[in-house]
């Protein structure tokens, strides 16, 4: 039985020294003037009312920054769960309910027209709403209104 122990310890020791050797990644950061310069540039990038960038992917939760002028499709995701901050501009935002003439855009992606029923927030600068996965929602905006906001997604499998 000794022989044992110290045949598993003997194998374990090598896995741990690398794992403690192992230095954790760099944090990302990005100052707000970094942030709010990606947002400035999205203004010429806008089609059909909304415009996006990707700034950050780490595995299983991604950042993005969003700039509307126009209502967004109906969304619906699988397995990722959506928070949302609002820097600029409002918007109300249907969350629950059903979406209508919904269609896989890719694997555990659905988007539609609309969603019936559901309850509707609105969302004002400085607002933080998490939407959780399975929960369909839209960004519904009134003519004239633009509204920015930073999204964060996370996987949840």
């Amino acid at each position: 039985m000794r022989n044992n122990v110290l045949n598993a310890f003997l194998l374990i020791l090598p896995c741990a020294v690398l794992m403690l050797g192992q230095s954790p990644a760099a944090p990302t950061r990005m100052g707000a003037g970094d942030v709010a310069g990606h947002v400035t540039a999205l203004k010429g990038k806008m089609k059909d009312g909304v415009a996006s960038e990707t700034l950050g992917n780490w595995g299983n939760h991604s950042f993005m920054v969003i700039r509307r002028d126009a209502d967004g499709q109906a969304e619906f995701h699988e397995t990722q769960a959506d928070i949302i901050i609002v820097r600029a501009g409002s918007a109300t935002m249907k969350i629950g309910g059903k979406v209508v003439g919904g269609k896989t855009t890719a694997p555990g992606e659905i988007r539609g027209t609309s969603i019936e029923g559901g309850e509707i927030v609105q969302l004002n600068p400085g607002d933080v709403i998490h939407v959780n996965p399975k929960t369909p929602h839209q960004a519904l905006l009134k003519k004239g209104q633009t509204v920015e906001y930073m999204t964060v997604k996370v996987d949840s499998k």
